[in-house]
């Protein structure tokens, strides 16, 4: 390799760094430090603040990743590579070529991208990532999206507080059916909607989500992290609001091998 010979790291820094969600300031992170395949990865809380290299806490590592020559984005404390399992991050070791190839054991591993401008990270497959089986029908559909990482919020669950306000606000809509034992309208769309039949939050499609489906008030540590797939990511970037966005950017810190500006170790 020549000296003037440089890597492409893909919009990431060169050597080590910490991935932060800008909606939830937690850092990416390898649950409970694993190495086994299929591990999933998460937002958490930071542990370690210095990005100086000697002053770090190694049992930290599982927060700091690094891009491979090929583009690959891979965990420093697992030493393996992240792939996408459904719409989860994952880690995953390297498997031998199995046919038909690819398939869901046996894949090439996708790249991932960070636009410094955008503060978003993309994540870039040369083969269908929903693996489907040999009998299905060639479709180049998953060609027209743009998949990105994008935080998932966490409400706090509800209480008996929030159901008895609940339930006197509908009584207080509806006060004469309610009193009087008459027949309910029958529900609307919205009003089923509004009820406890709810999707998981990280179950609700990007396009649907509202000022609501956003609150993050929860107070476990931990937050979901997950690939979307946006068809038309220009027109549905105009439809969501502020705080949809806030969850696909990222912030990138690398982790310096000195203090700067001196230099000292």
């Amino acid at each position: 390799m020549t000296a003037d010979m440089q890597l492409e790291t893909y919009g990431f820094p060169p050597g080590y760094f910490v991935i932060r969600s800008v909606a939830s300031n937690r850092l990416l992170d390898v649950h409970m430090d694993g190495v086994e395949d299929g591990t999933e990865l998460l937002l958490w809380p930071e542990t370690e603040s210095s990005i100086v290299e000697s002053r770090r806490n190694p049992e930290s590592n599982n927060q700091v990743f690094f891009i491979d020559p090929s583009g690959a984005l891979c965990s420093r404390s697992a030493g393996h590579a992240i792939d996408i399992e459904g719409d989860r991050l994952v880690i995953r070791h390297r498997r031998p070529v199995s046919l038909p190839y690819p398939n869901h054991y046996s894949h090439p591993l996708p790249k991932f991208s960070y636009s410094a401008q955008t503060g978003e990270i993309t994540v870039h497959f040369t083969s269908d990532p929903s693996h489907p089986p040999p009998s299905a029908a060639p479709s180049d559909a998953w060609k027209q999206k743009t998949y990105i990482l994008a935080s998932i919020p966490l409400r706090r669950p509800k209480g008996i507080l929030d159901d008895a306000h609940a339930f006197i606000s509908s009584a207080i809509a509806t006060p004469l059916s309610f009193f009087s034992g008459a027949a309910s309208p029958k529900a609307t769309p919205e009003a089923v909607f509004s009820t406890d039949i709810d999707l998981a939050e990280d179950e609700v499609l990007e396009e649907e989500r509202g000022e609501e489906a956003e609150v993050d008030d929860s107070p476990e540590w931990g937050r979901k992290v997950r690939v979307l797939g946006i068809v038309n990511k220009a027109r549905e970037e105009r439809e969501i609001i502020e705080k949809a966005r806030q969850r696909r950017r990222w912030q990138i810190t690398a982790i310096r091998k000195a203090d700067a500006p001196t230099g000292f170790i």
